[in-house]
């Protein structure tokens, strides 16, 4: 449903285009590696894997299964949330394996969090946590680095920001593109896998904001 939703709605806000490299598509089984820029990147990932026939198991904040509605359907749908700072937190990692191993996608953002910066320029991801590289080696399952840009000309800032990009987006029409590179397969330590995992998604967020910049000015 969420990634109908997403694929429905995201043109509304701005073309979205999408690029992948050979063999990087989405392939069960597979762990999705995104950055996170803004708190409109989730639908806007979730449309660009809904036309590449992906639905992904997402791991997100905890916080959103308290929203009235959207809890029960993150729940139906086999989402997993993230109880950060808690003696849950490694339950997400447990779900997530168990959803691979069920020959789902997963999806996780490695750094956890969004950027500081409140004007609405692209960053690069930040230092990942270690969740990420502790699945990929757990479970031995390939990742594929997902690099989104764009996102942030639609909402970033404070509130009020916030919504005012949002608002003037269908008249603005900024340009999202997602990018997927080759996919990863870890071996060695956590560490190690993590910063291998940060410099892959470094790398298809930098060919993605390229790309959502011809966009932009083509449009």
């Amino acid at each position: 449903m969420l990634s109908r939703l997403a694929t429905t709605l995201v043109p509304f806000f701005g073309p979205l285009t999408i690029s992948t490299v050979p063999g990087a598509g989405p392939a069960p089984g597979s762990i999705i590696a995104a950055n996170h820029t803004s708190l409109a990147d989730p639908a806007i990932v979730l449309a660009a894997l809904h036309r590449l026939g992906a639905r992904p198991v997402v791991l997100a904040t905890a916080g959103l299964w308290r929203i009235p509605g959207l809890g029960g359907a993150l729940t139906r749908e086999g989402h997993i949330p993230v109880h950060r700072g808690t003696e849950r937190a490694a339950e997400a990692l447990e779900g997530a394996a168990a959803a691979l191993a069920a020959g789902r996608c997963v999806l996780i953002y490695g750094e956890g969090g969004l950027p500081r910066r409140r004007d609405s320029g692209e960053t690069a991801p930040g230092t990942f946590r270690s969740g990420l590289a502790r699945l990929a080696l757990a479970t031995g399952a390939p990742v594929v680095p997902l690099g989104q840009a764009g996102a942030r000309r639609l909402s970033s800032g404070g509130t009020a920001k916030q919504l005012a990009g949002v608002v003037t987006a269908p008249l603005r029409r900024p340009g999202y593109h997602v990018h997927l590179g080759a996919p990863v397969r870890l071996t060695g330590s956590v560490p190690d896998g993590g910063a291998e995992l940060r410099a892959a998604v470094t790398g298809a967020w930098r060919e993605a904001a390229e790309r959502a910049g011809a966009v932009a000015a083509a449009g």
